[in-house]
């Protein structure tokens, strides 16, 4: 007898420690131990119980069981196993969040419902978190739990930057599968803007063939390295660059690349398997200095030589905008329609920021297209311009996203606003019932340091860790029925100092654990301290995935 109270307590304590290490990035909604349940084990013999129609879901675990822990793992076609399988069902369970899962897991199997597809798939992203974070770990053993789980927020993005430098197609769809692992739903995919166009249009070849190359990059932080003594100032009437006939000095390496239209295909594709909606952003009316040096008559001085931008900071002190005329809104409605015929996301971004007004001010077509159009100011004639594409975008059956700055002048009809220049663009989005997703430069830019002394070259600016985690989407100022057009937030990674997958990696993580419980978790179940020791173990899958992070994480 007293043989068996002392191996039980013994199995007590190894069920009891194998519950510990049940730490979840997001945290679910409801997550109950069963301390005194086995843990179910996958091995050669353990098949999936579900229909074709979760296929995204069954590849997806089954790709990363056999790449990290060598199991490969089938299906039962003829639904007859009882015991040592994983199960995925859609239920006819009603509820107001299709993307609620729940899992039940114990010796015998492992449950995993929700009354959509998607939903089903954001459980296996926690199902994969429940394995060992180990390849060496054998048998490989799932915790016997109970899980009920769905989002707080609708829309919770991340942005990737591929015009200052460019990444193949092998990378980003290794970008779109971090975010599936964080339950992400959307991918803005920045493909244009002064550095680089890297999407293939057909009826504008020279977009690529001369706008997807540029001759150099600086050296070091903007203004690199023997800029220094450069100076700018944007005035009201004129740019003045002091001193007269300033070079910039650049690295002589000539960068680029583009996406062939078919590459496109594909990657929108491989998202829609994991849920992802990619939204493409076209640069307009600024940013624009890479289309302009493959078709300067769009420019404000059509006769000027315009170069694909070799620097970086705001390149609207090279006239980097496009002129406000018919010409150019054929252009950009032909450009559109066949962005609109790749992507099949409601939604299109087309940047709107930073265009500076000096260059409309000195053009007189502008300011005739301002006469005809009644327009007094400059401001006016961005939002004419905004307004312009919005209607166009529209017409065709999409929804039109863009920087906070297209409020200025009046804000379209149908557009959602994201808001980089801190929450006020949001605010006032929100408070004129239009849609808005935050993403605050200095809280959820990824490019920024995350220490005060980095360990690498970084745009130098600071959002640490903590400030991340911390971030709450719903500004104060807004009441209840304001706070309901935040649709969400987004994590912006801009490449200027980004050069390679393992800086991106480097940049993104662990920031995005980070954003991806703030938009997800229930906003009172969120505790940093909590947070740091669940992101001990997630540093051990990155171990496990070999994905670059900073080690100073796992100093405290």
């Amino acid at each position: 007898m007293k043989k068996y109270i002392v191996f039980k307590f013994l199995i007590l304590t190894v069920l009891s420690s194998s519950a510990q290490e049940v730490n979840l990035i997001p945290l679910p909604v409801k997550l109950d131990i069963k301390s005194k349940v086995a843990p179910f084990t996958i091995d050669k013999n353990t098949h999936f119980l579900a229909p074709d129609s979760l296929i995204n879901s069954i590849s997806f675990f089954t790709d990363y069981l056999s790449k990290y822990y060598g199991i490969v793992m089938s299906r039962d076609s003829t639904f007859n196993k009882k015991s040592n399988v994983i199960k995925l069902e859609i239920n006819a369970v009603r509820t107001t969040n299709p993307d609620r899962y729940e899992i039940s897991s114990d010796d015998k199997q492992i449950l995993i419902t929700s009354s959509s597809a998607k939903g089903i798939f954001y459980g296996i992203q926690t199902l994969i978190q429940l394995l060992p974070y180990s390849n060496k770990a054998f048998p490989v053993q799932i915790p016997a739990v109970s899980i009920v789980d769905y989002p707080r927020f609708d829309y919770r993005g991340m942005h990737l930057d591929v015009s200052r430098h460019f990444f193949d197609v092998a990378f980003v769809k290794q970008y779109i599968d971090y975010l599936a692992l964080h339950k992400m739903n959307y991918f803005h995919w920045h493909l244009t803007d002064d550095h680089g166009w890297r999407i293939e249009i057909k009826k504008y070849p020279k977009l690529t063939e001369i706008g997807a190359w540029r001759d150099g990059s600086i050296v070091g932080l903007w203004p690199g390295k023997g800029n220094e003594n450069i100076k700018y100032q944007v005035l009201p009437t004129e740019v003045k660059i002091t001193p007269n006939g300033a070079m910039i000095k650049t690295d002589g390496i000539r960068h680029g690349g583009f996406y062939t239209q078919e590459q496109i295909k594909d990657v929108v594709d491989y998202a829609a398997k994991r849920y992802i909606t990619i939204i493409p952003e076209i640069e307009m009316p600024a940013h624009s200095m890479a289309l302009l040096a493959a078709y300067p008559e769009l420019g404000t001085e059509p006769n000027k030589k315009y170069e694909v931008a070799q620097t970086w900071g705001m390149m609207n002190k090279y006239n980097n905008v496009l002129q406000a005329s018919d010409t150019t809104f054929k252009f950009l409605e032909n450009v559109l329609t066949e962005v609109m015929e790749l992507f099949p996301s409601q939604y299109i971004h087309i940047g709107g920021d930073e265009a500076s007004k000096v260059w409309w001010k000195q053009s007189a077509v502008s300011q005739q297209m301002m006469k005809i159009n009644g327009l007094k100011t400059e401001s006016e004639l961005q939002s004419y311009f905004i307004r312009r594409m919005e209607k166009f975008i529209s017409s065709k059956g999409k929804t039109m996203i863009g920087w906070n700055e297209i409020i200025q002048g009046g804000l379209a009809p149908n557009a959602i606003v994201m808001s980089w220049q801190g929450e006020k663009g949001g605010i006032d989005a929100a408070r004129l019932q239009h849609k808005a997703i935050m993403t605050p430069e200095m809280k959820l830019y990824f490019n920024h340091a995350q220490f005060v002394k980095e360990d690498s070259l970084v745009a130098n600016k600071l959002s640490p860790l903590i400030e991340v985690y911390n971030y709450e989407p719903i500004p104060m100022q807004l009441t209840p029925t304001e706070a309901k057009y935040i649709w969400g937030a987004q994590g912006c990674l801009w490449s200027e100092y980004v050069t390679n997958p393992a800086k991106v990696q480097y940049q993104l993580f662990p920031r995005l654990d980070a954003l991806s419980e703030v938009l997800w978790s229930p906003k009172e179940k969120r505790n940093y301290p909590d947070f740091q020791k669940r992101l001990k173990t997630q540093f051990k899958r990155y171990d496990l995935m070999g994905i670059t992070y900073s080690k100073r994480y796992l100093e405290n």
